[in-house]
Order: C-alpha cells, then structure tokens, then sequence
C-alpha cells in the first residue's frame, strides 16, 4: 500500500500515462490515471485528497481550463502543469490561475517526485483544515433555527437569562435548548463552542 500520498495524473497521451503511473509508483504514490480532464472533474468530489498532475494541452478540458473550474470549485488539490516544449506563456497563466508549479517536458523523474513531495505537504494541512471547517458547518446545520439563536447568543458572550429574555422564553428552556446545542456541536464547553464557531466563521476573531 502507498505511503506518500495520492497523485492524479490526467494525459490524453497513453504512453506518458503509462510512464508516469510506473515512476510515481516505483515512489510509493497511489496513483490514478485519467485519459481526459473532464473524467476527472466528474469524479473529483469523491476523490481523497491528492496532488493533481495534468498536462496542458488536452483535447476537451485542457489544462487551463481544468484550472479554472478547480479555482471555481475552491478545491485543495494542489496542481502541477506538464508543458511541452515553448509553452511558457501557457505555464505562466497556469501558475496565475494556482497551478503549484510547472514542468516542461521532457523532465527529470527526481524533479517530478520532489515537486509533488513538496506541493502535498505544502497543502495537505490546508485540505485538512478545508475538511474540519465543513465538518462543523454540517453539525450547525443540525441545530433548529431556535437552536442556531441559542447558539449565537452563546458565543455572543450572554447568560442563559439575556437569551431567555431576547425570544421571551423561560431560562429553564433555554437550558434545554442549550444542552441540545452542546451536544449537536459536539462541544464539552462554552468555550470549545466558540473555538468551533470561530473555525466555522460564524464569529469574528
């Protein structure tokens, strides 16, 4: 089983295909092929996180355009750009659009491995982070609206009293309502409640 990662390699070329899938491999990634840039956007949401290793001239999708629909869905996949030879101006756009890095064919396989080496651990932690903050945002959206205003009153620093008197309801139920909240939230403390609501960005630092 593969220790360093994931990597993505999308190429309309079969015998470069082949190539890379044998040298990442030989270098411990897990690795998945796709003959076409759409094939991939169309599976992308399922995909764990991984380092995406596309060419730049592709029939379809090309590179520049896989980058543009990447940006537009605000992936965390870092994205490496193979160009053939002169194809500078296109490597320079790519990097505008948050390509990681660009490689100009033919390369050295050394290269390759370092670059996706370096572009995983750059972005993994950011990916991670991705995953918490929508984790969290699942679990606000558990709470019922009275719950959500009970939350905000919380983390607005109020008693149960101010609460109850804001919807005109019986401190007694807001203590239900609250404990309802701690538990959806998955928080032991009024405190984590707010860490997990600044990680949400439903407050501001």
């Amino acid at each position: 089983m593969s220790n360093k990662g994931k990597v993505y390699v999308i190429d309309d070329d079969e015998a470069m295909r082949d190539s890379l899938n044998f040298l990442l491999e030989s270098a411990n990634f897990n690795v998945t092929l796709f003959e076409t840039a759409q094939h991939f956007l169309d599976v992308l949401p399922d995909l764990e996180f991984g380092c995406v290793v596309s060419d730049v001239r592709m029939p379809g999708i090309d590179g520049i355009e896989l980058l543009k629909r990447m940006k537009a869905g605000h992936s965390a996949f870092p994205i490496l750009i193979m160009t053939g030879h002169g194809d500078v101006p296109l490597a320079v756009e790519a990097m505008k659009l948050g390509a990681v890095d660009f490689l100009e064919k033919p390369f050295e396989d050394d290269r390759l491995i370092g670059m996706i080496d370096a572009a995983i651990q750059q972005a993994e932690p950011a990916a991670r982070s991705e995953v918490v903050i929508q984790e969290i945002a699942a679990r606000v959206a558990t709470l019922s609206p009275r719950e959500r205003q009970v939350m905000d009153g919380l983390i607005a620093g109020l008693s149960n009293k101010l609460i109850a008197r804001d919807y005109d309801i019986s401190p007694r139920t807001i203590e239900v309502y609250r404990a309802n909240v701690m538990t959806k939230m998955q928080a032991n403390s009024l405190s984590e409640l707010v860490r997990l609501a600044m990680r949400a960005g439903l407050l501001n630092d």
